[in-house]
């Protein structure tokens, strides 16, 4: 889908000089993926405090469970 954006030459330029782009659209390509991967990042201690904790809870002998059985 073909879209039209004005973008701030000299940002649009700074962005693809230190991101080592070679085109614009690579640039706002990988700026409109890490966008999008930080606000995933920023949701998630959204959670922090929402969880119970389970002090008890061994992930080690769990995962040691999972395998044992698979293999049965």
């Amino acid at each position: 889908m073909a879209t039209n954006l004005a973008i701030d030459d000299a940002l649009i330029d700074e962005a693809r000089r230190v991101g080592k782009h070679s085109t614009k659209r690579e640039a706002v390509t990988v700026a409109l993926e890490e966008y999008v991967a930080r606000h995933k990042q920023l949701a998630i201690l959204d959670l922090f405090g929402t969880l119970d904790f389970d002090s008890s809870y061994d992930a080690r002998h769990s995962r040691n469970l999972d395998r044992i059985e698979t293999e049965q």
